[in-house]
């Protein structure tokens, strides 16, 4: 019996349980009823679907599904011809001696391998994921060759690179490679003896189950190493500020998508308190954890209440939002705020709200855009409740999304 089948046979017990039909769960989920009918005939469904469920049937998300495994997202193609380069310089085959064989191309310059893995941010920070696949496998191979060379004098650049990697991997769902990559760099953070940068390896991991729908094991793994590298307020780094703010934070997200919602708020009012001790600065780690600031805290209290069903109340908030603090977001998180505000006109029903935010994604990140399967769910709810014919511009938007 796979993972779907359970998720399928407890979503029908806790129904039957209720002495509920399968249009009332429907109706109390907000989906529609062929999607419930599908879910309890074993068929598979976005994990933001288990979660309006569990939240219908009073349960944690995580109660609808068995103890997940480490393999590959079933969604996500990681052994296309695309990876391929990475997958060699990221897991090659190891010799008779447990060593991997590494090419001989003279001394490594650290300076310039350096300089050419922070190309690897820009092209993240872009959202220009071809460039970054691209680029990627060459320097994780120079990286490995560094280490070979100079042993932990390279374990931090070779973390950078990994943890680079890691990102770029959950991003596009190849989550077995991404494991890979993240315990790698962080066992070079330990070698480099830099307890920070092995925390915001476990923040990176955190973000990978959160996307794999591991929810329990994501705010375990979250507040426990929260709580080991919890630093003195009046003496904190701003990094260590950073790194503990995110994972507060990463803490929050998957309990509001486990349907814990007082756990959510509690870490993030925690959270708060790690941004408030910047003093209105920011932290940064362009590698990792990213960047860590109060509207970061702010934006993730409106992902919570968008999770947990409230899109009155997304909307609301994001009307009050200034424009300054938007303009200082991340692209990454400024992206998932649109893309949050968009879904929830779509469920308020007011779809043409919701599809100019969606084409204003598409112009001006459709790489990003199209990894997104909330902007699916999102053009599919919005098609559903417009009354009148699509444009050729919405259309184009649902072909773009593999949606025609």
């Amino acid at each position: 019996m796979d993972g779907n089948d359970v998720s399928g046979r407890r979503v029908r017990r806790a129904r039957l349980d209720r002495d509920w039909t399968q249009e009332r769960l429907a109706e109390r989920a907000g989906v529609h009823v062929n999607v419930v009918k599908k879910i309890e005939a074993g068929g598979a469904a976005r994990i933001d679907t288990y979660h309006a469920l569990a939240r219908a049937l009073g349960l944690r998300t995580s109660q609808l599904f068995e103890t997940p495994g480490m393999g590959a997202d079933t969604h996500a193609d990681d052994r296309a011809m695309a990876l391929l380069e990475l997958r060699r310089a990221i897991a090659p085959p190891i010799g008779l001696d447990g060593r991997v064989p590494v090419d001989e191309a003279g001394p490594v310059d650290l300076v310039s391998l350096r300089r050419t893995a922070d190309t690897l941010v820009g092209a993240y920070y872009r959202d220009d994921y071809r460039e970054l696949g691209r680029l990627l496998p060459p320097v994780v191979m120079a990286a490995r060759q560094a280490v070979e060379d100079l042993g932990a004098e390279a374990a931090a650049l070779r973390a950078d690179v990994l943890l680079m990697a890691g990102r770029y991997l959950t991003q596009v769902r190849a989550y077995d490679l991404a494991h890979t990559a993240l315990r790698e760099a962080m066992e070079e953070a330990a070698r480099a003896g830099d307890r920070t940068r092995a925390a915001g390896g476990v923040c990176l991991q955190g973000w990978m189950l959160l996307r794999q729908g591991r929810l329990d094991e994501t705010e375990r793994l979250a507040v426990d190493t929260a709580d080991q590298v919890e630093p003195r307020l009046s003496r904190a780094s701003r990094a260590e500020l950073g790194v503990w703010g995110r994972l507060l934070m990463r803490g929050s997200a998957a309990a509001a998508r486990n349907n814990r919602p007082q756990e959510a708020r509690s870490l993030l009012r925690a959270a708060r308190t790690a941004a408030m001790a910047l003093g209105g600065r920011s932290a940064n780690d362009p590698y990792s954890w990213g960047r860590f600031d109060l509207p970061g805290v702010v934006m993730q209290g409106i992902e919570n209440h968008a999770v947990g069903g409230h899109p009155a109340r997304v909307v609301g908030l994001a009307r009050r939002i200034p424009p300054r603090l938007l303009a200082g977001l991340t692209p990454n998180t400024r992206n998932r705020h649109v893309l949050d505000v968009a879904n929830a006109h779509a469920r308020l029903r007011q779809p043409d709200d919701a599809l100019r935010l969606m084409a204003g994604l598409r112009e001006t990140t459709p790489d990003w855009l199209r990894h997104q399967g909330l902007a699916r769910d999102t053009f599919r709810c919005a098609r559903e409740s417009r009354r009148r014919p699509l444009t050729s511009t919405h259309r184009e938007l649902g072909e773009f999304l593999g949606l025609p």
